[in-house]
Order: C-alpha cells, then sequence, then structure tokens
C-alpha cells in the first residue's frame, strides 16, 4: 500500500511525484510480481484507473490501520498523515528544506520526521545531497537509506501555438515553481538590466510576489517582469521551447524536476549552489555565485548565453533523458520486494 494523500494537492511537486510514480508502477510491477494499493481521497482517486483504491475515511484519521493482507506500506513523504504500526514500511524523504528556509523552530520540524524514521524499515532519499542531510541531522539507527532520483516528465501532447496565461513579446528568460521565498525569485530582475528581455515566473502566487516587484522597480525592470501563477502542462512545454534560457536560484531543492524538464529542451541553464542543484544541473548548468551577487549574475548570465550559442546540446538532452519514471519505480519495487 503507498499512500497518496498528497494527491488532493494539485499543481504542487508532490502531486506531479506521485502520479507519475503510478503510472510507472503500472507498466512495472507485474515484472516484480507486486500488487499495489493506493490509499487517497474520494476525489484523488478518480485520477487513478487502478482498481485497488483504498479511500481514506474520517476513522482512518483517528486511528489508521491496513489490511492483514498488506505485506509492506510506503509513505512517500517525510510528513505523511498515516504511518501504521507493525508493518514492514518505506519512507521516502525528498529534502530537510526547513534547514534553510529560516524556520524558526527547525528542532520541531526534526522531531516530526524522526518520529517517521522511527516507525518506518528503509529509507529512500531522492538526491544524494537529502541523504546527506538525512544523516548528518537524524538518528538512522542501523535502517538501511538508498538514493532512488525522481524521474522527469517529458510532455507528450499537443504543442501549443501560445500560451494561455502570457505570451512574451521579447526574448524572455523562464522559471516555475511555487511562489515562496525559499525559491528566492527575487535575484532574478536584476538580469533584465541593460537589455529587453522579459522574466516569466510560473508558479501560485503568494506574498512573496511583492518583493519580486521590489526588486524590478530597483532596476527599472517592473514593466518587464510576470509572475503568472500556475500553468498547465501544454502551457509549460511552450515555455521550455520558447524561452532564451531556464533561470533557477532556489535556496531549498531536494531534487530539482524542473532542471532536467530544461534541459530535456535543449535550453541554456543557470542554477544556484545551493543544496541538490549541482548535483542534477553536473556541468550542462551555469552557476550564479552563492550570494548572488547581482553585477556577478548578469555577467554568468552574458557570458553563457554566449558560451551556449556554439554548444552541442545532444549530451545535456540525452542526459535529461536518462532519469526515467520508470526506472524509479523498478528501484522501488526492488525495496518493496526486499522488505
Amino acid at each position: 500500500m503507498i499512500d497518496y494523500d498528497k494527491l488532493k494537492h494539485p499543481n504542487t511537486g508532490l502531486y506531479t511525484y506521485c502520479l507519475e510514480l503510478y503510472s510507472a508502477l503500472q507498466k512495472v510491477e507485474e515484472e516484480y510480481d507486486i500488487e499495489i494499493t493506493y490509499l487517497t481521497t474520494k476525489k484523488a482517486s478518480l485520477l487513478l484507473a487502478s482498481k485497488n483504491v483504498r479511500r481514506i475515511t474520517l476513522f482512518d484519521k483517528l486511528l489508521f490501520r491496513v489490511p492483514s493482507s498488506i505485506d509492506v506500506y510506503h509513505s512517500p513523504f517525510q510528513l505523511g498523515k498515516f504511518f501504521p504500526k507493525g508493518i514492514n514500511s518505506v519512507l521516502t524523504i525528498h529534502d530537510l528544506n526547513f534547514l534553510y528556509e529560516g524556520k524558526v523552530n527547525v528542532d520541531r520540524f526534526i522531531s516530526r520526521v524522526q518520529k517517521r524514521v522511527d516507525k518506518c524499515d528503509f529509507i529512500v532519499a531522492i538526491s544524494e545531497f537529502a541523504k546527506s542531510d538525512i544523516c548528518k541531522h537524524l538518528n538512522l539507527g542501523n535502517k538501511p537509506i538508498k538514493v532512488v532520483y525522481n524521474g522527469c516528465s517529458f510532455y507528450q501532447g499537443q504543442e501549443v501555438a501560445a500560451p494561455t496565461n502570457y505570451k512574451p513579446t521579447n526574448p524572455f528568460l523562464f522559471s516555475i515553481g511555487t511562489v515562496l521565498r525559499k525559491k528566492n525569485f527575487h535575484v532574478l530582475p536584476c538580469l533584465l538590466e541593460n537589455n529587453d528581455m522579459e522574466l516569466v515566473i510560473a508558479g501560485n502566487p503568494s506574498d512573496y510576489s511583492d518583493a519580486i516587484m521590489e526588486e524590478a522597480i530597483k532596476y527599472g525592470v517592473e514593466n518587464r517582469v510576470y509572475i503568472i501563477g500556475s500553468i498547465d502542462d501544454a502551457d509549460k512545454d511552450w515555455y521550455y521551447r520558447n524561452c532564451s534560457a531556464f533561470v533557477f536560484p532556489s535556496l531549498a531543492e531536494g531534487f530539482g524536476l524542473p532542471v532536467l524538464e530544461a534541459m530535456s529542451y535543449g535550453r541554456p541553464i543557470f542554477l544556484s549552489k545551493h543544496t541538490s542543484l549541482p548535483e542534477i544541473g553536473k556541468d550542462f548548468a551555469y552557476y550564479f555565485d552563492v550570494d548572488f551577487t547581482r553585477s556577478e549574475m548578469q555577467k554568468v548570465l552574458s557570458q553563457g548565453l554566449i558560451e551556449f550559442a556554439d554548444k552541442d546540446v545532444s549530451a545535456q538532452i540525452e542526459y535529461a533523458k536518462s532519469y526515467t519514471w520508470e526506472n524509479t519505480a523498478r528501484e522501488y519495487c526492488k525495496i518493496y520486494n526486499q522488505l
């Protein structure tokens, strides 16, 4: 049984993770003689074609138990609500990003994750960086831990002629993610100084949007910064295909799926040096300095764009497409059978 409670939150990283892993498991589970039941809400269950869906009830929120027919339980999120006792279990920890987000009570968050670790039998990290954080800040005892990289979602739909929310009229930089301070988007408007480019940020907005626009006003580029809200896959495909570069200055990432998505389009990639991003971007990406000195960021962008124009991007695209969800699903199936 896999906890898919997070499938109730559309347009989030965990929503995408759950759907992509589900589709891949449907393709490979027979290879491993595994039958999977998905624990989720009534509404979210409509997204799953599997006949093996267990709907979350009010009683589950009071006292959660699984049927005796279940051999292994997988909690694919470090702070999942449902964690049964007395059954072999896998815990996926995506990140300990609260260590880097300026949270007031880090100890409280560590304690919450530690309680899940104490209950599980096997831990999965989604990057070597995440594994390093886990081993440093949590007490694993003798429990095994393994890195299983996420797959990358590659758009298979029809190309649209123009995006729904906003179509840039000039060359543009593109970024995507929930508009929160940890994404560090406010350092980006400086990249529009002394050129005619636009900046398009796609993601659910928050009051942090004000900080981004304040920085844009500082550089006199507020008319070329667009925070467009969440977008569907077809629009995301358009922005990846047409952007001059993908920029992702995040301070806290357990993995960084948008990086691989953008790479698969053969676009130039500009990242921060923080958390897992250098691990995923490798030598294919360009990196802003750790302090995001605005003048240095401008140099990295301008020089990177010139250098990238003469690059053969085939190795970059091949690298991005090596991260498949089928590989991810097979690694999980091996763990399930091991337990």
